[in-house]
């Protein structure tokens, strides 16, 4: 599998490169792809820091990464080596309270922080404190226009400034006599395209890993099992591990213990990662989102039917939108996936205790009231249970949806 990174070269005032932006593309062609901000933030992790690493991509030097608001919730920054990077807060962060809270941890664990494109109302001046970087998008703000925000700017101790933009040695030459530090655009370099090799992933699996990682004890061992199924996840687990991002003082001789290291809050973060960069990219959240609901509600009425199942029961409704998701016929899906038959049977749509549970779920999303009297007759169940189910399963997928995204 290839994946894809663009790095633009950053300039000191004697035309040095200190630096490099990193860029997502999902192709050669060096253009941003049409994906969210959140989910370009997750690949680059994946794909490059938790590959071959940002310090093989910059020879060394730091690396900006763009961190969104989502990126910013979804505390994907936490993925990173401190001393390898900078972080650059986009313009689309606005300056909340909690989003201050969220930069000031990071600025406490010894991440340097930037602003993007950066224009300045008295909102901000608490995240000031904690900027080492301005960036001016000289192209949407004028260097004559930003002039006197420069000079108040120059005063503040350990805050550099940064032209970003720069089109033509004019521009260069106005920008360094303001005092600008540092200068990016196309004038010194546009942003070049670099192709690796990476492994490919095998999506049902992570599915299964996120299916434990949703239980409310996790069960290690089992964990453990399903990393060891797919060498392409082992092997970003390892990355992480030994990136530089934790402080490592024995070596690391077994996934469990990789597992172990990293703790529960740490783990889910991980798959959380994971289902964002890869599973469900390019497709609406709501989908996961609908996913986790069905896990929940098919789980409740299996007590209530027949207990012995509950279990296979959440696994079938986790999995009943893989399909669409995945953009592969289910059939695809599970056949590489280590299930029961009766589970298995469920997905493909063959009809049995779990399949009719699941069509009692889909019933009630329809709002169809015949199909569902219909299907609750088939289970020999009161459908007047069904609306504190659904309630139940939607308190319960968004409180795991707060703690993984």
């Amino acid at each position: 599998m290839k994946v894809f990174v663009a790095r633009q070269a950053i300039f000191n005032r004697r035309k040095q490169v200190v630096a490099y932006e990193l860029l997502f593309r999902d192709g050669t062609r060096n253009s941003f792809p049409d994906i969210a901000e959140d989910v370009a933030t997750a690949k680059l992790i994946m794909d490059n820091q938790l590959n071959l690493g940002t310090r093989y991509l910059t020879s060394g030097k730091k690396a900006l990464i763009n961190i969104g608001p989502d990126s910013l919730k979804q505390e994907l920054a936490h993925f990173l080596p401190a001393r390898d990077v900078i972080l650059e807060l986009l313009e689309s962060i606005n300056p909340t309270s909690d989003n201050y809270e969220k930069v000031r941890q990071l600025f406490h664990q010894d991440y340097r922080l930037a602003l993007d494109d950066f224009e300045y109302t008295k909102k901000w001046e608490p995240f000031l404190k904690l900027i080492r970087l301005v960036k001016f998008d000289i192209q949407q703000n004028s260097l004559d226009s930003i002039s006197e925000l420069v000079e108040e700017f120059k005063r503040r101790k350990n805050m550099k400034l940064l032209a970003e933009k720069v089109e033509t040695e004019a521009e260069f030459e106005q920008a360094k006599e303001m005092g600008f530090h540092f200068f990016q655009g196309y004038f010194f370099a546009k942003p070049r395209v670099i192709q690796q090799n990476d492994i490919e992933t095998n999506h049902a699996i992570v599915m299964l890993i996120y299916s434990e990682v949703l239980r409310k004890h996790m069960n290690i061992d089992k964990i453990a099992r399903l990393f060891a199924q797919d060498t392409a996840l082992a092997y970003k687990l390892l990355r992480l591990i030994n990136s530089g991002v934790f402080p490592l003082k024995n070596r690391i001789e077994s996934l469990k213990q990789a597992l172990v290291y990293l703790g529960d809050e740490r783990i889910k973060k991980f798959v959380g990662l994971i289902m964002t960069a890869h599973v469900a990219e390019g497709k609406p959240t709501e989908l996961t989102r609908l996913s986790i609901v069905r896990s929940r509600f098919c789980e409740l009425i299996a007590k209530s039917v027949n207990p012995n199942i509950k279990s296979m029961s959440f696994l079938t409704g986790l999995f009943s939108l893989l399909d669409a998701i995945l953009d592969r016929p289910m059939e695809q899906v599970v056949s590489r996936l280590p299930f029961p038959e009766e589970l298995h049977d469920a997905l493909m749509g063959k009809h049995n205790l779990l399949y009719y549970i699941l069509n009692v779920v889909k019933a009630y999303e329809s709002g169809s009231w015949w199909q569902l009297q219909e299907a609750c007759s088939l289970l020999n169940i009161d459908d007047s249970r069904l609306p504190d189910f659904h309630v139940e399963a939607i308190r319960w997928a968004d409180m795991y949806n707060e703690t993984l995204f």
